[in-house]
């Protein structure tokens, strides 16, 4: 199995520099002349709003600054202490099966989530992964797949300050968030990583095996999944 680039980025990263940095990369896999890629980052405080963002879900609008992006999803924050992680892989070479995609992601998720302990699940009607009798979201999901290469990815609370989350209605639900720091006190985004890292092939085992691309195949341009 050929194994995308890992690349974990130091200190806060920049967001609009990540999606031109993302951009540029989901083109170069789609040309052939740049590796798949795992790239976990961690942002400055801000907020999102993917594709089917309702303007009154933003709360707080002063708060943070507020970026529109063209992930699927709605209104979602990203800042220290939560880990954020842009999976691109050629999805044109693995099955192109977008749904199968995200159902890999809640998966890889829930397997790591595991290994600390933490009961982590999905929800029937909805994109991302929850835990708890309450039940509270502990990570996202927001995509998007152009020309079959995906961008954008997941995000995971470690030890982000939950109460960042009141200025948005996250994903444009009502559900409380929490972290793994509040279920167990695990705070360090290293400690996610080499657990997202041990589980990363049955990820892409579940995504889809690379095979040789098929050059006659149509291209679809643009798909989301709303998740934020």
């Amino acid at each position: 199995m050929e194994v995308p680039e890992w690349r974990v980025e130091p200190g806060l990263l920049d967001y609009p520099a990540a999606v031109a940095a993302m951009e540029a990369r989901a083109a170069a896999i789609r040309e052939g002349t740049a590796q798949e890629l795992i790239w976990l980052v961690e942002h400055p405080p801000l907020y999102t709003a993917g594709t089917s963002a309702v303007a009154g879900d933003l709360l707080m609008p002063d708060r943070f600054p507020v970026y529109a992006v063209g992930r699927g999803g709605k209104h979602t924050y990203h800042g220290p202490g939560q880990r954020v992680v842009y999976v691109l892989l050629d999805l044109d070479r693995r099955g192109r099966d977008i749904r199968r995609f995200v159902g890999a992601l809640e998966g890889w998720i829930i397997a790591a989530l595991g290994d600390f302990g933490v009961s982590a699940r999905t929800i029937d009607g909805k994109v991302g992964v929850w835990t708890g009798d309450s039940p509270a979201k502990i990570a996202a999901i927001g995509v998007r797949v152009r020309r079959w290469v995906s961008f954008y990815g997941v995000s995971v609370n470690v030890a982000p300050d939950l109460s960042h989350f009141q200025g948005i209605l996250p994903c444009g639900l009502a559900d409380p968030v929490t972290s793994l720091a509040e279920i167990n006190g695990e705070n360090r985004l290293s400690a996610l990583d080499l657990a997202l890292r041990r589980h990363l092939l049955g990820m892409l085992d579940a995504v889809g095996t690379l095979q040789a691309r098929n050059s006659t195949l149509p291209l679809k341009n643009v798909a989301s999944m709303n998740g934020a």
